[in-house]
This record gives C-alpha cells, sequence and structure tokens, in this order.
C-alpha cells in the first residue's frame, strides 16, 4: 500500500532544498517565531519571509490560529509585494508537507508523471492524456480540482459518468496506478490542506493571479505525488487567466524555477485560450469529444495538444529520446485504442459499472450519448452573415453555459452535467449566412435574448480566404537541465 507521511514530518531535503543553514539559503530560523501580524507588516513593507516566518505562517493556517483576516492580508501583501524565489520554494514545500505525503514503490520512480492546466473552455486534455501516458508505460497519480469561475473542472467532467467515483485515498490510488496506470481524483483533507484554505481564500480577496502563490498551489499538489516530471499547461488569451502570453511565460518560467529548486522536472508549456479547445465545451459532451480523441479521431486542436504534452513528459522523465518521438508514441496509443483500453480500466477501477465501461469506450457516437446524461432540449445558432470563420469567443460562450447551469456560483452547487455546446464549424472555414454555426443543450427554457446576442458575438467572422487554425501550443519552458 502506498505509505504516508504524517503532518510534521520531514521529508528528506530535496535537491536545492532552502532550508540548510548560512548564507545558502533562506536565514536560520528564529528561535521566537514572529507573530501573525509582524509577518504580514514585513511582507506589507516589501520585507523578505524566512523560511521560520513561512512555515509559521502556514502552520497557523492549518491549526485554526491565523483568522480570516490576517490571512486575507498576508494573501495580498503576497500578491502585491511578490515573492523571490527562495521564498516561492519554501512556501512551496510547506503548503505540500501540511498533511500526507504519498510515497509508491521504489520501482516507479521513474515512472510517475503528470500534467496540470491552469484552466481553460473545453480543456478535456487530462482524461485522453492520463490514460495515454498510463498506455505508454507510466504511472499518472493526477490529483484533479472542479470548475473554477468559468472553467470546467475535469472532476466534474468524469462525475457525467454514472457511478465514477473522485474520492479515493492513497491506498486506493495505488491499487489504481496498478491496475489501469493511472487515476484521477480529487484533493482529500489529508493532502495539502494549507492549499485548500489558501486557494478558497484567494478566490474571494482578489489574490488569484498572484504568480508565487499560484504556483505554489499548483507545485505542491505535486509534490506530494512524488513525481518524476510534470509538465504545467499555462493558458493565455481572452479566456485564461492571464490575457497575453508574456504575463503567461513568466508563470511558466516561475513554475519551471521553483520545481527546479525542489527536485521536480518541470515543463510549462503556453497554450492559447481565445476559442475553446475542441468542439465540444460542456461535462458529458466533453467526455464523449475525449472518447472521439481516443478512437483517434476528434478535433485536430485537441490532438495536437495531447501529443505535444504527453510528448513533453514521456521525453522529461527518460520514456522518450525526443519530444517528437514521445508525441508519436502518444499518438500511436490514440490510434491503436491502448489508451482507450487504459481508460476504460481506470473507469472500472474507480466506480463505474463494468459493462456501461465497456459499451462507453466500444460504442459509437451515438451509443455513448444514450449511456451519459442529456440535456432536455437543443437549440441551434444561425450564422448572421457571410465570411470566414477568424475566431469563436470562449469567455462569453463560457459564460451563457455557466448562466444554463452548466457551471457554479457557489462551492458544492449542483451541475447540469448535460448542459453544453457544440461547435459545428471551424476556424478558418467559410461560412454562409444562415448556416448552423452553434447548437446549445440546454434543460431550461429557450436562450434568452442577452443570451443569444452574447453566443452571436462570440462568431467572428471576416473576409479573407478560408485558412488552417494554427495550433493552441505557442512554445515549452524547459527546467534547467534540459
Amino acid at each position: 500500500m502506498a505509505a504516508l507521511m504524517t503532518p510534521g514530518t520531514r521529508a528528506p531535503p530535496a535537491p536545492g532544498d532552502f532550508s540548510g543553514e548560512g548564507s545558502q539559503g533562506l536565514p536560520d530560523p528564529s528561535p521566537e517565531p514572529k507573530q501573525l501580524p509582524e509577518l504580514i507588516r514585513m511582507k506589507r513593507d516589501g520585507g523578505r519571509l524566512s523560511e521560520a516566518d513561512i512555515r509559521g505562517f502556514v502552520a497557523a493556517v492549518v491549526n485554526g490560529s491565523a483568522q480570516g483576516a490576517q490571512i486575507g492580508a498576508m494573501l495580498m501583501a503576497i500578491r502585491l509585494r511578490g515573492m523571490d524565489l527562495e521564498e516561492t520554494s519554501v512556501l512551496t514545500q510547506a503548503l505540500a508537507q501540511s498533511g500526507q505525503q504519498l510515497e509508491w514503490p521504489e520501482a516507479w520512480r521513474q515512472q510517475l508523471v503528470d500534467k496540470h492546466s491552469t484552466g481553460g473552455v473545453g480543456d478535456k486534455v487530462s482524461l485522453v492524456l492520463a490514460p495515454a501516458l498510463a498506455a505508454c508505460g507510466c504511472k499518472v497519480p493526477m490529483i484533479s480540482g472542479r470548475g473554477l469561475g468559468h472553467t470546467g473542472g475535469t472532476l466534474d467532467k468524469l462525475e457525467s459518468i454514472p457511478g465514477f467515483n473522485v474520492i479515493q485515498s492513497p491506498e486506493q490510488m495505488q491499487v489504481l496506478l496498478d491496475q489501469a496506470g493511472c487515476c484521477i481524483v480529487g484533493q482529500s483533507e489529508q493532502l495539502v490542506p494549507a492549499d485548500g484554505i489558501l486557494y478558497a481564500a484567494r478566490d474571494v480577496t482578489a489574490t488569484v493571479d498572484s504568480l508565487p502563490l499560484i504556483t505554489a498551489s499548483i507545485l505542491s499538489k505535486k509534490l506530494v505525488e512524488g513525481l518524476s516530471a510534470l509538465v504545467v499547461d499555462v493558458k493565455f488569451g481572452g479566456a485564461a487567466v492571464f490575457p497575453n502570453q508574456e504575463q503567461a511565460r513568466e508563470l511558466a518560467k516561475t513554475l519551471v524555477g521553483v520545481g527546479a529548486s525542489l527536485g521536480l522536472r518541470v515543463a510549462a508549456a503556453l497554450t492559447a485560450m481565445d476559442k475553446p479547445l475542441g468542439r465540444c465545451v460542456g461535462h458529458a459532451l466533453e467526455v464523449e469529444e475525449a472518447l472521439l480523441c481516443m478512437d483517434g479521431a476528434g478535433p485536430p486542436d485537441l490532438r495536437d495538444l495531447v501529443t505535444t504534452l504527453g510528448g513533453a513528459l514521456l521525453w522529461l522523465s527518460g520514456h522518450a529520446e525526443t519530444q517528437a518521438q514521445g508525441a508519436a508514441r502518444v499518438a500511436a496509443a490514440l490510434d491503436d485504442g491502448s489508451a482507450l483500453g487504459r481508460f476504460e480500466r481506470m473507469l472500472a477501477a474507480q466506480g463505474v459499472d463494468p459493462g456501461l465501461a465497456r459499451a462507453l469506450c466500444s460504442g459509437s457516437p451515438a451509443e455513448r450519448r444514450q449511456l451519459l446524461p442529456r440535456a432536455r432540449e437543443q437549440e441551434e445558432l444561425l450564422a448572421p452573415a457571410d465570411g470566414t470563420v477568424e475566431l469563436v469567443r470562449a469567455l462569453p460562450l463560457a459564460l451563457v453555459l455557466h448562466e444554463l447551469g452548466a457551471g457554479r456560483s457557489r462551492a458544492g452547487e449542483p451541475l447540469r452535467l448535460g448542459v453544453g455546446a457544440e461547435l459545428l464549424i471551424d476556424v478558418g472555414q467559410r461560412l454562409h449566412r444562415g448556416t448552423p454555426w452553434l447548437r446549445v443543450h440546454r434543460d431550461g427554457p429557450a436562450l434568452s435574448g442577452p443570451q443569444s446576442r452574447a453566443l452571436q458575438e462570440a462568431l467572428v467572422l471576416s473576409d479573407r480566404a478560408p485558412f488552417t487554425a494554427p495550433s493552441p501550443f505557442a512554445e515549452l519552458v524547459l527546467p534547467p537541465q534540459q
């Protein structure tokens, strides 16, 4: 069974660990810990927090001695004043060590890989990539999240499959990795509890976009997985946290640098999130499209991102000599059915009836639709003019679907798993006035006037000649040793 280290147990220092003595790391811990108001004041005034300061703050968050106002004040001080690489590394490590640590068989050390996304519209990459990597010989202990704001959550998508259970203990995770090679689970109260508290506070204190806080939140959850390699998909564009590629690159470099300082091989892919990824948005619809991709078909932009990210991971973890060779191996797993086979095993191991799992993975698209939640009504929108499809804006599409029940306005709110939208056109194609371009799946009444207008305005047409849509992948930021 997966071994656990309890809170308070220090893990062996990782390469680049900043808990050492003297001038090689942060200052030696002070014999008398500072009080929270003093720590907040220090960071507010642009000071640098020691390892003891940061660990003291995280401990106070976990044991409940930090008041909500103090947590919010510290988060805002960090957001405004920032943290350097060493402070961010210590914060990441302190969050990771706030709960249990996952430990796996030694033989798995080089096989353990994972991927994380900063969140997008129609982003179902994890559903495809985890089983594809498992088919390539990796172990993928993916800890995922739920939808936040207008972005969809991987766990919500999987829960549209009847019976799928995202709550798994560390011991169950090891069984899943043995049986299927991958699992996709939720963050438990035992794993990285400090991050759970800070994450919720960031959402209501306008500190979500802080680079050190984003970095520590992402990497702390991955540190407890004991990974050999990690790829983070950093989105930029109109429907992403970062509107432009330069800001996304800054986060990418921070993630890669902090990962390296903690002995974690991290690469960060910058990918565009102006239009939805693939053709489907909405939980059950995205599961259908993920299955289509694992049939060796589906939208080219989704397949391209899966193979690109997977190729980088196989290369970083030593499973391929080059990124291109890794990408080819992932593509082969999609085309020969081995990724789909791993997905079927994962479904059955995580609570889905084996007969349903088999039917989903072997059925036609029409048969699959009968097995998953469906909205009661469908409504098509027609192109208002002739033109070439320049762009379909992801953000207004996601916001309307959120209103229709595909997203949450508060934690724990139930979702309408069949609600969503299908793009009936591709970016770059010629479109004629009156042609259906979007099919909305809804449970409630017809779209309101404002909703219809918002969706129609998401369609951007131009006079230029038809073209091939570019890949969403822009660049890959690699760790120093590469």
